[in-house]
Formats: C-alpha cells, sequence, structure tokens
C-alpha cells in the first residue's frame, strides 16, 4: 500500500521547468546575475515569469518614495500573472537577489497554455493558492506578532524550515536592509535581533548565514 501511495504521489508531481521549456509562442529562457532588475513598477505587463533557480525580490515604493519588500520568491516560484487579468501596468520591482534563470512567458502563449493544458492549469491555481494563503499568514504576523518573532519567521522561511526535515543556509546577499523591509521595522533592530538570535545559538555566521531549527523556539515563546 505505501509503495502504491508512493507512485500515486509521484504521478501528480508537474515538472513546470521541463513544460514550459516545450512551449511555442515566444516564452524565451535568460540567465540574469545577481541584482538585476527584471521588470519595474510602473512597466507595461506583458508577461507571465517563472523562476528556474535563484531568488527574486518583489518590492513596491509609495508615492512619498518609500520602499517595501513584500516577497522574496525561491526557485518553482511564477511572478508577473497579473497580466492575464487585463492588469497594464507591473504593481511593483522585480530584482535578483541572487543568480537566476528565468523563462519569460508572453501573456498570450500563457493564456493558452493555461487552456490547453488541463493538468498545468491545475498545477499553476493550487500554486496561486498557496502563495496566497502565504500572503494571508504575513498579514496576520505583521499584526499581531512583535518584530523579533517576524524576523524569526522570516529566517525559518528562507530556510524552508518545515521542508525535507532540515533547514538550509540563507543566501548571504539577503541584506538587513532587504529583512527590514519585509517585517516592517528598522535595520537597527534587524542588527539588534540578529545579534540576540546568534549568541543564543539559533543562527550561525560562516560566509553564509545559517539557521538552525532552534530558532522556532522565538516564535513558538509567549
Amino acid at each position: 500500500m505505501a509503495r502504491k501511495a508512493q507512485t500515486r504521489e509521484k504521478s501528480v508531481r508537474f515538472d513546470s521547468g521541463s513544460f514550459l521549456a516545450r512551449l511555442h509562442g515566444g516564452t524565451t529562457t535568460t540567465r540574469y546575475d545577481a541584482n538585476r532588475k527584471v521588470f519595474g513598477q510602473g512597466d507595461p505587463s506583458r508577461a507571465v515569469f517563472f523562476l528556474s533557480s535563484g531568488r527574486i525580490r518583489l518590492s513596491v515604493v509609495s508615492r512619498e518614495g518609500k520602499e517595501a519588500v513584500i516577497a522574496i520568491l525561491n526557485g518553482g516560484s511564477f511572478f508577473g500573472e497579473s497580466c492575464l487579468t487585463g492588469q497594464s501596468v507591473c504593481a511593483a520591482t522585480a530584482t535578483t537577489v541572487t543568480p537566476c534563470t528565468l523563462s519569460r512567458i508572453p501573456k498570450t502563449t500563457m493564456a493558452r497554455a493555461l487552456r490547453e493544458y488541463p493538468k498545468f492549469s491545475g498545477y499553476f491555481v493550487s500554486y496561486l493558492l498557496s502563495r496566497n494563503l502565504r500572503i494571508e499568514e504575513d498579514l496576520v504576523d505583521q499584526l499581531f506578532n512583535s518584530s523579533e518573532k517576524r524576523l524569526a519567521r522570516l529566517l525559518l522561511l528562507l530556510a524552508h524550515f518545515g521542508k525535507k526535515g532540515r533547514t538550509e543556509k540563507v543566501v548571504p546577499r539577503v541584506s538587513q536592509e532587504t529583512l527590514a523591509g519585509m517585517i516592517g521595522t528598522t535595520r537597527a533592530r534587524v542588527s539588534h535581533f540578529m545579534n540576540k538570535f546568534r549568541k543564543l545559538g539559533f543562527i550561525e555566521y560562516d560566509g553564509e548565514l545559517s539557521i538552525h531549527s532552534s530558532l522556532v523556539n522565538v516564535i513558538l515563546h509567549d
């Protein structure tokens, strides 16, 4: 029974990267260096992007010029899908945090793929629902948790806590300014909490930033 269950689980997985590589209609794949802008807030919204590898930062700037980081996306993520709803301009700026491989899928090609390939359509809708749930969790986090707990939660998410039963190293180029923007506090507060987490043995600096699963105690502690 266990073997059959594993087989069924594998059968429902969808290799979106391989699928998109076979799509016709102007789909292109590009390698970006770190700290490169993919598109800017206010640019024409004409394509959906798929992040094969690397990390992307999505940020917005208010009319007063204040910038806020709204998400950091990992490999396997889609973004720019607002063009499918008729939105004519990009609502955010997408910037590479690390070297990235990106597929650009024109709006018409993506719309056709969603119509003609039910398996891909189901995968895409499932991804969007999962990401919306994450956004709701982030909002609750902002409303009810302290900045210390918000930082701990963000670090654990960046380290993929709870996936594959282990944490991973966080990319060192995620700056304290970026972390501060994502949790809605100052860089000084982030620096204070990072030093505190290091002294408690929850994180380590050794060329890269390593996150230990024990950091979850910050979130669970009242």
